[in-house]
């Protein structure tokens, strides 16, 4: 960001901080109050004077974009008076627009690398291309906690623990807005879960909103995030997008917000509500805030200066960004190579080792040699997931290419499908005449028929895959729609892996059991206006036979292997089970079987369980990689780099033990209301809390070389606690550690406490046998908790318990301190 911009955007946030208190009233919200605003230029009170009502209110919604860039969203501005247009774009992992763009890896694995200094960088990647793409604001970071494990979206997110969720998101922000590009963190607030995310009403206790999911959103404000995007859910009762006490009473009065609240994307559900809760504007479109909003104000409904309000916090973002007087810097151009530099950086510092039996990992001599790989996501990269985290990559390489590059010549290294995810061909016989099932081409503005016989010789499982380049085809079988178009947002969230085959034409699947003898099958597509083709495969019982059977002996010849695993998150869609999808689980059975040597490296979104777990010789957890994801991945497996990560969410060990199991109240809900009944008991509080071991606790990650830690000493501080000790390096080579420090419960509180809560944590890289004095310091807000009866924050005083840990369960120092 330019200096201009940089000291404007101070001054503002300086001039004002205290945000002015909103009287609460009854009835017809008065002008008074709506006149009680944030400090705004004279340039901003100028143009407000100057727009007329129906640009003001032009300015509090979405519309089309007629120069559009593929970007989420678009304000077009007010041309006469000089307002340009806003475009918004979704960038949890890099700018989602029709560019190239670096993908970067999914916000979980920046996470794990326990830096906050790595996701200031991250932010400076998006911020710089985002205003290279011609964005104006990024629909990121994404800040709400982990809370249950099958969260569609986890991916997408940072952490079970709000220090950690509150340090990177703050630090991720810094980087997006030094840029230039206006940051929106979201969604505000509770919306940690996709099952019913547009009407689940969350209830949820005073303590444990503000303790537990709130404290990463007000570390965002306090970055000086300029935009917040509400949910789509109900907070006690009242929707997000109007709700009054999250809106105003906690966001500008308590926290001093100085930005704009848009809805996330169809979230409005009111016109005059919403308004004087504090909402400022509707995307992507104006069905409550365009025609609306100027009835509701014609009619008196809504007094005008509640439209000036919000048109005036929209506006004084821009301004301070210099998007209304010229002086933003002009758009740079996209720098690839340092992006792509920082992705490789983030996958690799987030790489986490969770297993590695006799040192199995990193690959040398015989086993760097002689591997073979397996798996769908060996051959093809597992770039991100699905949703609003899609983003055209500038190139993503196959892990394959990247170890045979490593393995380098002289070396041998084989690879299986294992797990097919595409389909394959149908057999010659198997579809009566009239169709040409691998490469159906239908004319523009055409419409192809087929009414035929499908032949199955055995009985069997099968899943129909269908691939097409336009409108998706209808295929009905015994009369049964295969591929029915599915309702509202989820016919577009279906996937970053799946939802596409390798050349580029969308995909479909439906499994079902087919009895031997024939089926009719009936085909309707649509040429449109460009013609498409489209093809029509199966997966059965057999090809998996025999896909398995061609990696046992891949797995045998070789002397190590290196089993790729996935699991397809998307936004829009809760997983609905831990395990790895599809029959990826008998696989791994039967290539360890073959081949105990085997590596599995998992590209999945969050917690798995591993039933499998002691059969292999390693795992290595490497989430959404990014366009780098292969060079990384590479990398530790040939121990190139140390594996840096270490979980930032517990792993639960099946479907039956984490905090939601078997709580439909909490998870996902009983007639469309969700309880949060665990209270602060979230993530690894709860497993201590309730004394359930997890398959692997939060912090947990392991590394090519040992640390020894000593020498714990904790001063109160002024405003906190100052944990020193030593770290030193016992191994035989550098290595990456994050040692982590957790704070006990305080004996003079009488609310409820967690067990032990995450006070602050340190990366740090050393050489073999180096020694680091290490300081932590642990804040007063996170030794302090949140107290109804006072509705503040409380000190938690007394002598409290000071742990010092490789995790949350692995903790190898222990003191006691006053507060």
């Amino acid at each position: 960001m330019s200096d201009t911009v940089s000291r404007r955007s101070v001054l503002r946030l300086l001039g004002g901080a205290t945000a002015v208190a909103l009287a609460a009233t009854t009835g017809l919200p008065t002008p008074a109050r709506a006149a009680a605003r944030e400090a705004a230029g004279p340039r901003v009170e100028s143009l407000l004077t100057r727009l007329t009502l129906d640009e003001k209110i032009s300015l509090l919604h979405g519309a089309p974009d007629p120069k559009s860039l593929g970007q989420a969203g678009c304000v077009p501005g007010v041309e006469r008076l000089g307002i340009p247009p806003l475009r918004l774009a979704d960038g949890p992992a890099g700018v989602r627009v029709k560019q190239h763009a670096t993908a970067l890896p999914a916000p979980v694995l920046l996470a794990a690398a326990f830096d906050p200094g790595l996701a200031r960088r991250y932010g400076r990647v998006i911020g710089h291309e985002g205003r290279a793409l011609g964005q104006d604001v990024l629909l990121s970071p994404m800040v709400n906690l982990v809370r249950t494990p099958y969260a569609g979206r986890n991916f997408e997110t940072f952490s079970e623990d709000p220090l950690l969720s509150a340090d990177l998101v703050a630090e991720e922000i810094r980087g997006i807005q030094g840029e230039g590009l206006i940051a929106t963190v979201k969604h505000y607030a509770m919306n940690n879960q996709e099952q019913d995310r547009e009407s689940v009403d969350v209830r949820v206790d005073e303590q444990t909103l503000n303790e537990v999911e709130l404290r990463a959103f007000e570390a965002a404000v306090g970055a000086g995030t300029r935009a917040v995007m509400g949910a789509y859910n109900k907070v006690n009762g009242t929707y997000a997008c109007e709700n009054e006490e999250l809106l105003t009473g906690i966001l500008r009065d308590r926290w001093g917000f100085q930005g704009w609240v848009m809805t996330d994307w169809h979230a409005a559900h009111s016109t005059v509500a919403a308004l004087t809760a504090g909402l400022d504007m509707e995307m992507p479109n104006g069905k409550y805030f365009g025609a609306a909003l100027k009835t509701a104000v014609r009619d008196g409904s809504v007094f005008e200066e509640y439209v000036d309000r919000a048109v005036r916090r929209i506006l004084t973002a821009m301004d301070d960004f210099g998007l209304l007087d010229g002086s933003a810097p002009p758009r740079p151009a996209r720098d690839a190579a340092a992006g792509a530099a920082v992705a490789l950086e983030v996958a690799k510092a987030g790489a986490t080792l969770l297993h590695n039996a006799n040192g199995t990992l990193p690959l040398t001599g015989e086993a760097a040699r002689s591997i073979a790989v397996v798996g769908p996501t060996g051959s093809l990269p597992f770039v991100s997931g699905g949703g609003s985290a899609h983003v055209v990559p500038d190139h993503a390489d196959s892990p394959l290419d990247a170890i045979r590059f490593r393995a380098g010549e002289g070396s041998r290294v084989s690879y299986a499908l294992g797990e097919d995810l595409f389909g394959k061909p149908l057999p010659k016989d198997a579809l009566s005449a009239g169709i040409t099932p691998e490469a159906q081409r239908v004319a523009a503005g055409k419409t192809w028929t087929y009414d035929g016989t499908l032949t199955v010789e055995d009985d069997d499982e099968w899943t129909f895959v269908v691939h097409y380049s336009g409108t998706r085809p209808k295929v009905l079988l015994d009369g049964v729609d295969l591929f029915p178009v599915a309702t509202g947002l989820a016919e577009y969230f279906t996937g970053g892996l799946v939802s596409a085959a390798p050349d580029g034409l969308a995909v479909r699947r439906r499994t079902l059991d087919l009895a031997a003898g024939e089926h009719r099958i009936e085909i309707t597509a649509k040429g449109g206006a460009k013609g498409q083709t489209f093809r029509l495969r199966r997966a059965t019982g057999a090809t998996r036979a025999q896909d398995v059977a061609e990696a046992v002996r891949a797995a045998s010849a070789a002397h190590s292997v290196v089993l790729f695993a996935y699991e397809d998150a998307t936004e829009n869609q809760d997983r609905t089970t831990l395990a790895l999808p599809g029959h990826q689980a008998q696989l791994i059975e039967a290539v360890t079987a073959a081949n105990p040597r085997t590596a599995v490296v998992l590209n999945t979104s969050s917690s798995t369980s591993m039933p499998w777990l002691e059969r292999t010789a390693a795992v290595l957890q490497m989430y959404y990689p990014g366009q780098e994801g292969a060079a990384a991945t590479a990398a530790v497996l040939f121990g190139d780099c140390d594996p840096g990560g270490r979980l930032t969410q517990s792993f639960p060990v099946d479907d039956d033990h984490h905090p939601v199991a078997g709580e439909p109240r909490r998870y996902p809900g009983v007639n469309g209301v969700e309880h949060y009944s665990e209270g602060i008991h979230v993530g690894y509080r709860w497993y201590d809390a309730k004394g359930v071991r997890p398959l692997f606790p939060f912090g947990y990650g392991l590394s090519y070389t040992s640390f020894a830690y000593g020498e714990l000493r904790v001063e109160r501080t002024g405003d906190g606690l100052e944990v020193s000790f030593t770290v030193r390096n016992t191994g035989r080579r550098d290595g990456v550690d994050v040692p982590q420090v957790y704070v006990g419960p305080s004996p003079d509180l009488r609310v409820d406490q967690a067990v032990r809560v995450l006070g602050g944590y340190q990366r740090l890289a050393l050489k073999a046998g180096e020694s680091r004095r290490v300081t932590v310091r642990v804040d007063e807000r996170t030794l302090s908790s949140w107290d109804p009866k006072r509705h503040g924050w409380v000190l938690g005083t007394g002598r409290r318990t000071v742990w010092v840990g490789a995790s949350s369960s692995e903790l190898r120092l222990s003191s006691r301190a006053g507060v």
